[in-house]
């Protein structure tokens, strides 16, 4: 239950500023600390490299004029579907649109998630991974501080030290790595843009997101 007395912070629409004045949370730069993730050895398959390439033939004149849902549905979608990140047995599975709230004495940080793969099949219980998506460009958003305060309540509620994620604006994907180094204070990494236009750089998204898939389910 939410108290009133609390302020509550919502994914949404938090700001870079409020998110600084609730934690001690600054940005590192390492090309490094995304090594073992982007140089993973995984193959994609001949089946999925033509998925790929058929996909974005398909779409490549319309993701960067594609309003968010029409990019999720045309675009976004058919990928994360294709890797499947539903396993039965671990009983874990992607949710999209799914509420998660962390609350502390001083803030709560709370709202709907575009995109997560958690623990639990009905609902989300042990959240792993988040990808938050937008509109071809930023406006009034801001993705890093609303992926950066998601990340933080999964590495939260979860009791984790590291959490990884992306954020999505139009055609460029970048991930995000954060890092809680003691409490209330936390550090986090964002890697280089990659294109989903170019098929060579959404064939890098793709390992990106098989290597995560590969993980979650090695960890549960």
């Amino acid at each position: 239950m939410i108290k009133e007395d609390i302020p509550v912070y919502y994914f949404s629409k938090i700001k870079d500023y409020e998110l600084r004045k609730l934690v001690n949370i600054k940005q590192q730069f390492s090309n490094n600390i995304f090594d073992n993730w982007f140089n993973n050895p995984i193959i994609i398959k001949d089946s999925e490299i033509k998925f790929l390439t058929e996909l974005l033939n398909k779409e490549f004149h319309f993701i960067r004029i594609y309003k968010e849902e029409d990019l999720k549905v045309k675009f976004i979608a058919p990928i994360l579907n294709k890797i499947d990140f539903r396993n039965i047995n671990k009983e874990i599975r992607d949710f999209y649109e799914e509420k998660i709230t962390y609350q502390t004495d001083k803030f709560i940080l709370t709202g709907t998630t575009d995109f997560l793969i958690s623990k639990g099949l009905e609902y989300s219980e042990k959240p792993y991974f988040f990808i938050q998506e937008f509109k071809k460009g930023k406006e009034s958003s801001y993705p890093e501080s609303q992926l950066l305060a998601e990340l933080i309540a999964g590495v939260e509620l979860n009791n984790f030290n590291t959490m990884k994620g992306a954020y999505i604006v139009g055609a460029i994907w970048n991930f995000v790595r954060l890092e809680k180094l003691s409490e209330d204070k936390y550090q986090f990494f964002i890697s280089i843009n990659f294109d989903s236009t170019k098929i060579e750089e959404l064939k890098g998204i793709y390992k990106n997101l098989l290597f995560i898939k590969d993980e979650i389910f090695k960890m549960s």
